[in-house]
């Protein structure tokens, strides 16, 4: 039973809900502070997340190759026209916001909720232990952030939860066979690539850069293959 994966996706389509239904009660400026703040969480959990890395060369190859074919394929464009698809559902509610504001805006957030090191760690670690302690940590977070956004974004945001059920399912169902594959120094690495993910997300959440966090993705596939090879081939040779 993939309790932590729903406890996740209720999460964000509740914190939707209700930011959309009390967002026009909250100042503007409350919602700029705390958008700030989770900001700011979201760089905090991404530097936690790379405390247990191991091989930084294959973590950083890894999200260079990553994006650099992210880029080349243009990833980041069919999550904008998937982001797209889901604004002409519900409508841009605020109208400070341009439409090319919107969808930054939106794709920033379906990053941050899909494709999280900690909520696709958290997805394998319950399909293999049933231990969903990760997925609900996360899921706390998770709530109020969807909330926050929300009151901007309007209902969408509750509908980036499909995606996110659908990713997190999958994982939980391939947990079984992925996990065993692994090493611990490879899910460490992996970690610490997906901390990166998190850290340019909350600086675009933040405003200060805006980090091309869904062209990035492509490292999370990579990043495990990499740190294999990196541990059994490069090290014995510079050792």
């Amino acid at each position: 039973m993939p309790v932590g994966v729903l406890i996740n996706t209720v999460a964000i389509a509740l914190g939707g809900l209700f930011g959309a239904l009390f967002g026009g009660f909250l100042k503007e400026d409350f919602k700029a502070q705390l958008n700030m703040i989770f900001g700011l969480a979201s760089i905090g959990m991404g530097i936690y997340s790379m405390l247990d890395m191991k091989n930084l060369s294959a973590v950083i190859f890894s999200v260079v190759i990553g994006t650099a074919f992210g880029l080349a394929i243009h990833f980041g464009q069919w999550i904008e026209r998937g982001a797209g698809l889901m604004g002409k559902t519900f409508k841009n509610p605020n109208e400070s916001l341009s439409e090319k504001e919107f969808i930054i805006t939106l794709v920033t957030i379906i990053v941050l909720f899909c494709a999280s090191g900690t909520g696709i760690y958290g997805s394998l670690v319950s399909g293999m232990t049933g231990d969903s302690t990760i997925l609900i940590t996360k899921s706390i977070l998770d709530f109020f952030t969807a909330m926050i956004f929300a009151t901007s974004l309007g209902l969408v945001v509750s509908l980036v939860a499909l995606p996110q059920f659908i990713i997190f399912f999958a994982l939980f169902l391939a947990a079984k066979q992925i996990i065993p594959l692994t090493t611990p120094v490879m899910i460490s690495d992996f970690k610490a690539c997906g901390g990166l993910l998190m850290i340019a997300t909350g600086f675009r959440i933040l405003g200060l850069k805006m980090f091309p966090t869904a062209d990035m993705i492509p490292a999370m596939v990579i990043v495990m293959p990499v740190s294999w090879a990196w541990t059994q081939w490069i090290l014995p040779l510079l050792s």
